[in-house]
């Protein structure tokens, strides 16, 4: 049954003031939050280590976020912003960023009503940018949204034209510009797969000494890749949880990650929302497999509309056979999952993520990992002057 949630019971009071303008000067400065059984303590990140299970297995999302914000302008002098979300022809990832010359994306679009179906110039006057010639032409739209298509001169891939024209897609609730401080703090140190218009913030806490004393532990480390959308910006604008869509993204497991979570027996740590999302998504993925003899895209309400028979190990293990008699080493996949008070998580134990948005549904996932209780930890950070959102503090949460 799809779980009647009001998303007013899911509000809090959150001042200009304690949003993360900028991030600190050492990324492990940060505060860190600590809820175990209903209590809050409070120390340093780069003290995280300290406070993890020796043998437990932790999970990193490795995406990275590109530069999709590309600023153009007609001839009649009207300036339009487009934000690129997702590849639409080719519709890959990797093949798109590997375009030499022309390829579509699905954007959102500033100014949408000014922007037609005539040639757009990328708005710049630095003689090597112009020498790409980069050009846009919309050729779909729906609203904020629509298909661009774009075209460029000299044979540089997408990927590089993006790196050279296109700005780091820092969130709106900032409320300022990009600045070159964001070319690399709005990125974790161990991004390595390009695709999201946003960042996995809980990552942005880690150094490699972090993760050198994590691994010093004894914890394994492991990495998925779930590319984050533009909904992560989306606020919930029915007062029915029910009624407010999810956006899918995509994702990737390794197959050797998969057969290690199958007869996983130690803690697993998830860092940050998306990390849960994805992992959380496999149990759904293998029990589509079990019932149908391949996996399918994760539908956001699936784990609540009907009862799952399967265990973890079977579903898990259904992805692995799956994945072994195809001959891929990986599973590819999309999932529009919303974690909600009520959800049954099977793999998740402890997760480390920042502080949320009123109102939004990650603050909803939290609050169902914590068993409702996400209040005790809000208060908290209020009251002993945390930081929040992306560039601000973060928690570790054990789930209950």
């Amino acid at each position: 049954m799809i779980p009647q949630l009001k998303i007013e019971d899911f509000n809090y009071d959150l001042p200009d003031a304690r949003i993360a303008k900028y991030p600190l000067s050492s990324r492990d400065a940060s505060k860190l939050l600590i809820y175990r059984e209903g209590k809050c303590s409070d120390t340093i990140f780069h003290e995280l280590p300290k406070m993890l299970p020796e043998g437990a297995l932790m999970v990193f999302n490795d995406t990275k976020v590109v530069p999709a914000r590309l600023f153009f302008k007609r001839s009649s002098g009207a300036h339009i912003e487009i934000f690129c979300l997702q590849p639409h022809n080719p519709a890959e990832y990797n093949e798109a960023f590997a375009s030499t010359s022309c390829c579509s994306w699905e954007c959102v679009i500033g100014n949408a009503k000014r922007c037609k179906d005539d040639l757009i110039q990328y708005d710049s006057d630095a003689p090597e940018l112009l020498a790409i010639n980069l050009q846009a032409r919309l050729l779909e739209r729906d609203g904020q949204t629509g298909i661009v298509e774009f075209s460029w001169e000299g044979g540089a891939s997408f990927s590089e034209v993006l790196d050279l024209c296109g700005r780091v897609p820092i969130p709106p609730y900032l409320n300022r510009e990009t600045e070159s401080i964001d070319l690399e703090r709005y990125q974790t140190t161990y991004a390595r797969v390009r695709g999201s218009v946003a960042a996995p913030t809980a990552g942005l806490h880690f150094t490699p000494e972090t993760m050198a004393d994590i691994a010093a532990r004894g914890i394994d480390i492991e990495k998925v890749c779930l590319h984050v959308g533009a909904g992560t910006f989306l606020p919930v604008k029915s007062s029915d949880v029910s009624e407010h869509p999810m956006h899918r993204e995509p994702f990737v497991v390794s197959r050797s990650l998969l057969a290690r979570l199958a007869g996983n027996s130690s803690p697993l740590i998830a860092v940050g929302t998306t990390s849960v999302r994805t992992l959380e998504s496999l149990y759904y993925a293998g029990a589509c497999c079990i019932e149908k003899g391949a996996p399918e895209d994760i539908g956001q309400w699936d784990p609540y509309t009907r009862e799952w028979p399967y265990s973890t190990q079977e579903a898990l293990g259904a992805l692995v056979d799956y994945l072994d008699k195809t001959g891929k080493d990986s599973l590819k996949l999309g999932t529009r999952i919303i974690i909600v008070p009520g959800f049954r998580f099977r793999l998740v134990d402890m997760m480390v993520t920042n502080f949320h948005q009123p109102q939004s549904t990650l603050l909803l996932l939290i609050s169902a990992f914590v068993g409702g209780d996400w209040r005790t930890i809000y208060d908290y950070a209020m009251e002993h002057g945390f930081r929040f959102l992306s560039y601000g503090d973060s928690s570790l949460l054990f789930r209950r």
